[in-house]
């Protein structure tokens, strides 16, 4: 449970003002079918949140444990850093997609704007730490879904009302205490 409620904590604050919420915010604008653009956000984020808690796993499987601890330590402490630099859309090619529909479009660039981005990272970290697919894909994917749905929905609303720089303080602050109770030896399955 453990690995479930620190994937959806983690996932969640770390999604906050991030390029994929801000890629919802402008899917959300651009199609009137919002349900459609959650249920491609729930499967491009299932897909890649699997792929990516099947890779720490098995980095965790694979690896010698003293390494992983370290690896994945200091990779928490890299990301709760990493996670002070407010993200921008900077992928302005999003034109060439839109016109497959919402749940096309949104499934692909969605998909796309996930690889090699902070949630993704901390997926395969937690899935390293906990060595625990299931419960970090659920987590991971529960986390995001809380942080984009309301954005779907509410988005023009709230994102102005949202203290982005806070909450990237305070997820920094939560990934770095994780970083140093993983190299502390805290960690499930890293002791």
């Amino acid at each position: 449970m453990e690995a479930f409620l620190s994937s959806t904590f983690g996932v969640f604050i770390a999604e906050i003002g991030d390029k994929t919420q801000l890629l919802t915010l402008f899917l959300a604008a651009r199609f009137a079918q919002k349900n459609a653009v959650i249920a491609s956000i729930f499967a491009a984020t299932l897909l890649n949140h699997l792929v990516s808690a099947w890779l720490g796993v098995w980095l965790a499987a694979s690896v010698p444990p003293v390494l992983v601890k370290w690896i994945v330590g200091l990779s928490f402490i890299a990301v709760g850093l990493w996670l002070l630099k407010p993200d921008k859309d900077d992928d302005g090619d999003n034109g060439r997609w839109l016109k497959y529909g919402a749940f096309a479009a949104t499934l692909v660039l969605f998909f796309l704007a996930e690889i090699g981005d902070k949630t993704q990272i901390a997926t395969v970290l937690l899935a390293a730490r906990y060595n625990d697919l299931a419960w970090v894909v659920s987590g991971s994917v529960l986390g995001l879904m809380l942080a984009n749905v309301p954005v779907a929905y509410l988005g023009e609303k709230i994102m102005p009302k949202v203290p982005a720089s806070a909450v990237r303080r305070a997820a920094c602050l939560l990934f770095c205490l994780l970083g140093v109770l993983t190299l502390a030896g805290g960690g499930i399955g890293l002791s």
